[in-house]
Parts: C-alpha cells; sequence; structure tokens
C-alpha cells in the first residue's frame, strides 16, 4: 500500500506550510522517546496488524531512525529522526559494495573510511532522485545485475561453440532424426514450464536448448553471429545501465576518462565488437570477467601484482646471475652447448605436384582438351593464356592459403648446433633452457666425460646454477607469491571475523554486550545502525538550518569541519546505563555497610562509657571505705568512743 493512504488529504501542506505526515512523524518519535517509559504506550507502539493505524505505525517505523552521538562534554546523547525521503534512492549495490570495501579493524577506523563515503553516496541519491524523471534510463538502470548475469553467460555459451566447431563447415552438425525431434518436445516442454512457474534455472535451461536448437537448425556459424550481436546489445544496455547507476552522464570528462571501472566495461565492449566484427577468438578474453565477478580470484591476481615490486627485483636478481652464467659458460664451457635441432625446409616438390594437378583438371575439365604440347607445367610457357592465369592464380592461392601452408615445410632430420656461438645466443639459451629445465642448464649441455680437464669444473657450474637459479631465486618468487596470497586470505578472514562480531560504528566486541540488556544484534540494527548515520549525515545537509535542533547543529558544524568527535568511539549508551546501574548497586551495599558499621561502634560507645561510669563509682565507693577504715583504727586507738556528731567534726578536720 502506498504511504499516501494512510492520510486522508495525502502529503498536501495546509495553510501554516506544515505536512500532516511530518506532524505524524514527530508525534510517533515522541511517543517512542516516552515508550522507554510506559510499558503500555511501548506495545501499543508494537502492535501488529492490518488496519489503518497499525500500518502508519508500521510505515512511521520503518522511516524512523536513531543513532548516538558524542557532545563536546563527552556525554553521549540518543537522536531519533525521520529518515530523509531522498535516502530510499540508495541502492543495494552501493550498499554492499560500501559494507565489503570500507576499511576494516577493531578500533573504529573504518568509521573515516565511511564518513569519506557519505559524501559520494549523498551525490548517488541526488542522481539516482534525478534519474526516477527519465522512464527509460532508469528500467535501464534498474537491472544493472541482469545485464551482467547475461554477459558471462553469453561469454560462456560463445567461447563454447567456438571451442567445439571452429573451423566451421557448410554442412549442418549430424543429428539423428529421432534426436532431432526430442529435442522440439524438451524445448517445448521447457517452454511450457517458464511460462507457469518463471524460475531463473529453467529460464536458464530454456535459453541453452534453445540455442542448441539453433546450431541444429542453421549451424554453429549463424547461432555465434547471433549471440555476437545480443551480446554487443546487452553489454551497450549494460555499459549505460553502469552510467545511470553512478550519475556518469553528470561527471565531468576528466571523472569519466579516471573511472576505472567505466575503462574496464568500454575495453570489454570493445573485444564484443572484435569478436563479432574480427575473429571469433576475441570472445576468449571475454572469459577474464570472471576474475573481475569473483573476489577469490581477485586476490589470485593481488598476490601477484601487491608484491610487484618485490617479484620484479627478484626476477632482475635472477637475469643478472643468468648473465654471470652465460659469461662463465661462454668462457669455458662453449663446446659443450650442443643442442639437438630440427630443420624445415620448403618442400617446392609438394606444391609443384599441387598447382599441376589442380591445373590438369581445370584444362580437362574446363577447356577444351589439348595437346600433350600445349599441357600447361610449372616453367614451361602454355599456350593457352586462360590456363596459364589460371596455373597463375593456383599458384598463388597454394603458397597464401592457411591450409596449404602446411605442407609447405619438411622436415629434413635431426642435426646438433652450438647453441652459445656467440655471448647473445649464450644468454638466450641458458635463459630459455636453463630456467625451463628442472635440473637448470646442465639438463641440456653436453654431458663432459670423466677423464676431460673439465669435468669437476662442469660439474660444479652445474651445481651452482641448479642450487642458486633454480631452488634459491627461483623459490623466492613463489614464496612471495604465496605468502602475499596467504596475507589476502588471511586479511579477508579477519575482516570478516571484524564484520561479524564487532560494531561498524563504536567498535565494541559481540562479547561486550553478553548478559546486558541490550544483545549485539540489536545494538548494531536499533542503536549504531552504520546506515542511519548515513541518513543523519543526509538529514543535516538536506533540512534547512533554520530548522535545525540544538543536535542537528552541533553535528552540521562538525561535519563542515570533518570531525568526526561526534561519532561514538568504544561506547554505547545501553553498556553505560548498565554500568551506572551497576554503580549504584554497588554505591547501596556500601552504604548499608557502613549504616550497620557505625551501629556497631555507637553501641560500642554507649558500652564504653557505661563501663567508665561504673569503674568511676566504684573508685569512689573505695576511696569511702578505705577512709572509714582508716578514722576508725585511729579512733579505737586513740580516743574513746565519740559520737557521730565527733565522728563528722573529725572527718572534716583530717
Amino acid at each position: 500500500m502506498d504511504d499516501d493512504e494512510f492520510f486522508d488529504d495525502g502529503t498536501a501542506e495546509n495553510e501554516d506550510g506544515v505536512s500532516p505526515r511530518e506532524v505524524g512523524h514527530n508525534i510517533y518519535i515522541l511517543c517512542h522517546q516516552l515508550a522507554k517509559h510506559n510499558k503500555d504506550l511501548e506495545d501499543l507502539l508494537s502492535k501488529t496488524g492490518n488496519d489503518k493505524y497499525t500500518k502508519a505505525l508500521r510505515h512511521y517505523k520503518e522511516n524512523t531512525a536513531q543513532i548516538e552521538i558524542v557532545r563536546s562534554d563527552r556525554t553521549m546523547e540518543q537522536i531519533v529522526f525521520p529518515i530523509p525521503e531522498i535516502c530510499k534512492y540508495l541502492t543495494n549495490e552501493t550498499k554492499i559494495r560500501v559494507y565489503n570495501t570500507a576499511e576494516r579493524d577493531e578500533q573504529a577506523s573504518k568509521v573515516p573510511d565511511f564518513f569519506e563515503k557519505c559524501e559520494e553516496m549523498f551525490r548517488e541519491m541526488q542522481w539516482q532522485k534525478k534519474l526516477k524523471s527519465q522512464a527509460v534510463l532508469s528500467t535501464i538502470s534498474n537491472y544493472m545485475s541482469l545485464w551482467g548475469r547475461l554477459l558471462f553467460i553469453l561469454a560462456v555459451v560463445i567461447n563454447l561453440i567456438v571451442a567445439f566447431f571452429y573451423p566451421y563447415t557448410s554442412q549442418l552438425p549430424n543429428v539423428n532424426s529421432h534426436v532431432n525431434g526430442l529435442l522440439w518436445v524438451v524445448l517445448l516442454i521447457a517452454l511450457a514450464i517458464v511460462v507457469t512457474l518463471p524460475k531463473k534455472v529453467f529460464m536458464y535451461i530454456l535459453g541453452f536448448l534453445s540455442i542448441m536448437r539453433v546450431i541444429f537448425s542453421f549451424g554453429p556459424e549463424p547461432a555465434l553471429w547471433l549471440l555476437g550481436s545480443a551480446n554487443v546489445l546487452i553489454k551497450g544496455v549494460h555499459l549505460v545501465s553502469i552510467m545511470g547507476n553512478k550519475g556518469t552522464f553528470a561527471k565531468s570528462l576528466k571523472q569519466k576518462v579516471t573511472d576505472g571501472e567505466l575503462s574496464y566495461h568500454m575495453v570489454y565492449l570493445v573485444f564484443c565488437v572484435l569478436g563479432l566484427s574480427v575473429h571469433p577468438f576475441c570472445y576468449s578474453v571475454l572469459l577474464f570477467d570472471v576474475v573481475y565477478r569473483e573476489e577469490t580470484l581477485l586476490n589470485v591476481m593481488r598476490s601477484v601484482t601487491r608484491n610487484g615490486w618485490s617479484i620484479i627485483l627478484t626476477a632482475a636478481l635472477a637475469l643478472i646471475l643468468v648473465y654471470l652464467f652465460s659469461i662463465i659458460g661462454y668462457t669455458f664451457f662453449n663446446n659443450d652447448f650442443i643442442v639437438d635441432v630440427t630443420e624445415s625446409v620448403v618442400n617446392w616438390d609438394t606444391i609443384k605436384m599441387d598447382i599441376d594437378e589442380r591445373v590438369q583438371e581445370y584444362v580437362t575439365n574446363q577447356l577444351k582438351p589439348l595437346s600433350v604440347e600445349d599441357t600447361c607445367e610449372i616453367g614451361v610457357d602454355c599456350t593457352d593464356d586462360e590456363a596459364k592465369s589460371f596455373a597463375k592464380d593456383v599458384a598463388t592461392e597454394v603458397i597464401a592459403s592457411l591450409e596449404d601452408k602446411s605442407k609447405l615445410l619438411v622436415e629434413v632430420g635431426d642435426m646438433k648446433e652450438n647453441a652459445c656461438s656467440s655471448l647473445l645466443m649464450c644468454i638466450v639459451t641458458t635463459l630459455n633452457h636453463g630456467l625451463r629445465s628442472g635440473g637448470g642448464i646442465g639438463d641440456i649441455l653436453r654431458p663432459p666425460s670423466t677423464a676431460e680437464n673439465y669435468f669437476v669444473p662442469r660439474v660444479i657450474y652445474d651445481l651452482l646454477f641448479f642450487f642458486i637459479v633454480i631452488i634459491i631465486v627461483l623459490n623466492l618468487i613463489f614464496g612471495v607469491i604465496i605468502d602475499t596470497f596467504a596475507d589476502l586470505r588471511s586479511e579477508k578472514q579477519n575482516s570478516e571475523e571484524i564484520l561479524k562480531n564487532s560494531c561498524f560504528i563504536c567498535g565494541l566486541k559481540r562479547a561486550s554486550f553478553d548478559n546486558k540488556a541490550v544483545n549485539f544484534e540489536d545494538h548494531i540494527k536499533r542503536e549504531h545502525n552504520m546506515w542511519h548515520y548515513l541518513y543523519f549525515y543526509v538529514q543535516v545537509n538536506v533540512k534547512d538550518p533554520t530548522e535545525f535542533t540544538g543536535p542537528e547543529s552541533y553535528v552540521y558544524t562538525l561535519v563542515r569541519e570533518k570531525d568526526l568527535n561526534w561519532f561514538p568511539r568504544m561506547r554505547a549508551m545501553s553498556l553505560s546505563i548498565g554500568e551506572t546501574e551497576g554503580e549504584v548497586n554497588d554505591v547501596r551495599c556500601l552504604s548499608l555497610k557502613l549504616d550497620l558499621l557505625k551501629s556497631l561502634v555507637d553501641n560500642l560507645i554507649s558500652q564504653l562509657t557505661e563501663l567508665k561510669d561504673a569503674m568511676t563509682k566504684q573508685q569512689k565507693y573505695r576511696s569511702r571505705r578505705e577512709i572509714l577504715s582508716t578514722t576508725s583504727n585511729y579512733t579505737q586507738q586513740y580516743a574513746a568512743p565519740a559520737g557521730p556528731m565527733d565522728l563528722i567534726q573529725q572527718y572534716q578536720a583530717t
């Protein structure tokens, strides 16, 4: 259902210039924010159904994004915003390309690379929106991947026809009548299946059967011409679709020339035309498209080109060593460079016999019978001008014919030849035979006798060439290629592992979200969705600056300065909330323990105070008893018993 069906008045603005859809979107964003604190509202927003209001809520949900930014005081803030309408023009091919080619590591340094591509993707959105107004170009561009698949299938089929049927003959392929009828039946069945059940695999089968039917009905050459014409046409359409999707038509001439992808497809189109108009062998180059389409094969090519300079320097070292060994061989072992050769000469007798047979057949069948004296032979003047002219034409045809050229050469036999007659020939022989032979240059040199004086030096020469050039230098080159391929494979695996288990935006790993309120999948889908950050970048670029909110104004300023400090690095609000709650729980536990300790201390202080008071009273009571005891003893010893008043007076005097 179209979005406009959710609103009675469509997208028309009212008198104040405010769209009802925009008002509804703002209300939805407010409800989305409040739903975090109200369970009933959250359930209402996530309600499923097919009624009008539920579809409207689903529409707003699909067109609302949220991100987290870092403010200047290093605090984090969540922003919920409507996705700009222009963002829907971003193609899936571009998303896949950016996601797979962005720089990846575990510390979120892929964000700068992604931010640099945001401007390019924004321009592509603008171009795609403009492209929608051009119906034909838009339709062609929408099926760009389909044209690419068809081109690769055509390239494979064309090369199979060339491989099986070249050189072409005028006769049609010999097919049994029963097989011919069976092919028609299978073709009709496949057509019926495709009409009733249009799936790719059945379409491919139908296409293959149709090509076989054309080959058996008209021959391989007409079928190849038909497929070649279709290949050129589809490649032209594919090239237009690529230029339409990338906005090449709106770029400058310099940008068009320096576009590597566009140059590749232009060269591809040239070889399609050459295969159709010059020679079918040109179609073989089109099979290299599989390298461009498959990343694994691209890594194989990169294993050679990535460390190309190291390989070139190692090859230069090998050439220097070959040059030195050539000088030594030319100086000391010149007579040992004896190789077997086979000489071929022109078989003039075969040519003469072929021409005589053709001329004689022409004279016998086409001209009037001639006498023996008038018979045209090579080297003898012909009395008949027409026979002479025909003999000349036949001689030219036999010599120039590619098929007859194989008859011009005849092998005389095996011969021996010195392949080191000059230093240049010695270098060529050492380079050609020495590097291609498994045991080095010693495999093609004359085996020396043990009685010769140069036997030991020859053995040393052969062994040094084998160990230094064959084993060490060549294996150095192979080792560089193999190690580079292993590094590329390891980098690919690490990149896939990082993309799978770490957030593209903040770089936090999957393990950081274990046992948390938000799992890793929800985090990368809702909180730190990389495409939501692109949409917010577009939002601050298409929105009127006078209508910016505080966060939008803050981000817009940083975007203009190419400052990425607003991207969260190794941080997420869901983890911060969890950490804050944990800290609060720890503080509460510590506070309870402190309160308990305080109560224990207060009890101890009260008990100590009571003990002190008791000890003070006891000391006073003991002192009084000692005084009374002393007084009683004194009275009993020195005076008569006295009354109470007398004791008091005595005590006061004491």
